[in-house]
């Protein structure tokens, strides 16, 4: 591949890699700060943080907080590769087919199954693929999609939480560029994009719970602003009070809050129970609100805030089911058993992943032709066990 096809943070890998491989950098050398290879190869920070994640992860560099990064050496793996890529590939290929992947990041498992149904879908291809995370920011989306353009030969975006659209994704659809969107689309905006059914799932969650004897059902987001999947998600607990002739009580859509949710999975994981206890706000109006009882169920929009509604019950000694109901969104987790115990709603995050990939091979194979967008809505389903029950 020549460099002017490489993504900008591949070639800060590659130029460091160079340099120890021919020991012009030795084991625990220090390389240059951040500001100094943002200013050396006149990219942007994301860029150098992404090449020197990358160096780290695979051993090639070691990082101190505060002090900088060091040369580590060549990995052990690298070598053995090497070797074995050297005899069996005497002349190799200039460049390989890759498709780029543009995530906020991956902090919760309906990510890692989206990954895993595309990479599984893109196994048996031609296609390589390269991962940028845009750390659910507007600026660096667009960066990271400017980057990779010009480098990749399709994306598969999963836009950041944003109250306006990405121009940099408004430019690639003008641009009859390969792209495909993963759960969410651009209202009014007609682009490929894979998604699950959102307004049927909130209806599939009502229903439910109201089946069971609750009326005062709570629908709660901790998103910072309100995404196109959230607004569907409320429109379809609207809807399905609606068709019951129920009167919709705006106290109990629960959006106006933000929680650190996504690290309750980490307490959950790293601290003992009573440990755990500790790190609940109980001054939070989430707190205050399941505290005083005033819902019988909550629907929860992600699975980490369906385990950070469950730890507060547990906390102000609600039981589950019996005093209160969780329908969460999204699988929580299949390792831990109090997480298996709640009850979700499956989006098939796997099937999204692998119809994603497989709609950007077909509009790859179709460009220059005259584009004619698809949008795939799967169809959720329920998965009930233990954290719903009947109202007492």
């Amino acid at each position: 591949m020549s460099q002017d096809r490489e993504p900008l943070y591949i070639q800060i890998q590659n130029y460091f890699k160079d340099l120890i491989i021919t020991r012009k950098l030795v084991e625990d050398d220090k390389i240059p700060t951040e500001k100094d290879l943002m200013d050396q190869f006149e990219v942007s920070r994301i860029t150098v943080v992404n090449a020197l994640a990358e160096l780290a992860k695979d051993g090639w560099i070691y990082r101190i907080p505060g002090r900088g990064s060091f040369i580590k050496g060549i990995p052990e793996t690298h070598i053995a590769t090497s070797a074995i890529i050297e005899a069996a590939v005497p002349e190799r290929t200039s460049y390989r087919a890759k498709i780029g992947l543009v995530f906020p990041f991956i902090n919760d498992y309906f990510a890692i199954r989206l990954l895993h149904g595309i990479t599984e879908m893109l196994e048996a291809s031609k296609y390589s693929v390269v991962v940028m995370f845009t750390y659910n920011s507007k600026e660096m989306e667009k960066e990271v999609i400017r980057e990779l353009k010009n480098s990749v030969d399709g994306l598969i975006i999963f836009p950041v939480d944003a109250e306006v659209y990405n121009e940099e994704i408004i430019a690639l659809k003008m641009q009859n560029y390969p792209f495909v969107l993963i759960d969410r689309h651009l209202p009014g905006v007609e682009t490929n994009v894979v998604s699950s059914d959102s307004v049927q799932a909130s209806i599939l969650a009502v229903d439910h719970l109201w089946s069971l004897g609750h009326r005062n059902i709570a629908i709660c987001s901790d998103s910072p602003l309100m995404t196109v999947s959230v607004e569907e998600r409320i429109q379809g607990y609207n809807e399905a009070l609606k068709q019951k002739g129920a009167l919709i009580n705006p106290a109990l859509i629960l959006t106006d809050f933000h929680v650190n949710a996504s690290q309750e999975i980490v307490n959950t994981l790293f601290t003992t129970s009573s440990e755990n206890q500790t790190v609940l706000n109980q001054a939070h109006p989430l707190y205050r609100f399941i505290k005083n009882r005033m819902a019988t169920a909550y629907i929860a929009l992600n699975c980490a805030l369906g385990v950070h509604i469950l730890s507060i019950a547990k906390q102000v000694g609600l039981r589950v089911p019996e005093d209160i109901s969780i329908i969460t969104f999204d699988n929580p987790s299949p390792l831990l058993e109090e997480f298996s115990l709640l009850t979700y709603i499956d989006q098939s995050e796997q099937e999204i992943g692998r119809e994603a990939a497989r709609l950007l091979l077909q509009v790859i194979d179709n460009r220059g032709k005259q584009p004619s967008y698809k949008k795939i809505n799967l169809q959720p389903s329920l998965v009930i066990r233990k954290t719903t029950g009947q109202l007492n």
